[in-house]
């Protein structure tokens, strides 16, 4: 059982000069849950989500967020507090946009910059519309599908459910021929309603796409992560917090790769968007 919920890792205690921190709880590792959660690094998904409520809360944004692009530049550590410093860049009837740096101190206790991210806030408009539609699997699938389990699953998804298909998932199960895709309805834990924040942090709340085209693990790390909300969910479009996720390889190769994901409430209206850009580990070679 997780020892920090995910309502305690979003929360943000505010402090000088505006700056707000957070705690970062090993709980929320990338690595699997067989190991000790030193062997991964924070959770992308939470970084972002973080970085969204830091500028909402911190600058007292109202409006909905839009969009938000985050760069990670080294990984946090565990066990000591992350500062989030926001500021506002412009602030407009229409839209707004604010940035935030993210730091953590280091072995001497100076401030290290280990994420920024930029984030569009801007209210809807009554206006024309055209929204294409696409057909998640139906609801009744949440009954019968498969959650995430096994020494592979990461220790965040102790704070997410799951259901993927009955043959699914895919990792580490190529499919020769087959797209390099994985599909699965989510929700976080904790009975919390599907908002932008929870968007924030299921985007990025499964292994790597690419990882259904191997056979096994391969080290990498996310350097961009994008999403653009575009519907903000709400209960009657997402019950109990559902939602249908796409998660597709773009590219591999030449050091990196590009993974991209779609989001689609139950009745199919289209969400949120991401892109994810990760840098391979070198493969070292062989010793003789």
């Amino acid at each position: 059982m997780p020892e920090q919920s995910l309502a305690q890792a979003l929360t943000l205690t505010p402090g000088d000069d505006g700056v707000l921190t957070a705690d970062l709880h090993g709980d929320f590792s990338n690595g699997p849950l067989n190991m000790p959660p030193e062997r991964g690094f924070p959770f992308g998904g939470l970084i972002a989500a973080l970085c969204a409520s830091s500028m909402q809360q911190g600058l007292g944004v109202t409006a909905p967020l839009r969009s938000l692009s985050a760069q990670f530049m080294t990984p946090a550590r565990f066990g000591q507090p992350i500062a989030f410093a926001p500021r506002l860049l412009r602030g407009g009837r229409s839209a707004s946009f604010a940035q935030v740096d993210v730091t953590q101190a280091d072995s001497e206790g100076r401030p290290r910059l280990t994420n920024h991210a930029t984030a569009t806030f801007g209210d809807d408009v009554p206006g024309p519309a055209m929204t294409p539609l696409t057909a998640p699997p139906p609801l009744e699938a949440l009954k019968t599908g498969r959650d995430l389990e096994g020494p592979l699953a990461p220790r965040f998804s102790q704070h997410v459910d799951y259901r993927f298909d009955a043959d699914g998932p895919w990792i580490l199960r190529p499919r020769p021929g087959h797209p390099v895709v994985e599909r699965v309805w989510m929700k976080t834990r904790e009975d919390r309603p599907l908002d932008a924040i929870g968007l924030c942090y299921l985007m990025d709340a499964l292994y790597p796409p690419v990882w259904t085209a191997l056979d096994r693990p391969m080290g990498m790390a996310t350097v961009d992560l994008r999403y653009d909300i575009l519907t903000d969910p709400t209960p009657e479009d997402c019950p109990d917090g559902w939602a249908f996720f796409e998660f597709r390889m773009l590219d591999f190769g030449s050091g990196w790769t590009v993974d991209e994901a779609t989001v689609w409430a139950a009745d199919g209206t289209p969400l949120a968007i991401a892109r994810q850009r990760r840098k391979l580990a070198p493969v070292r070679p062989a010793r003789i």
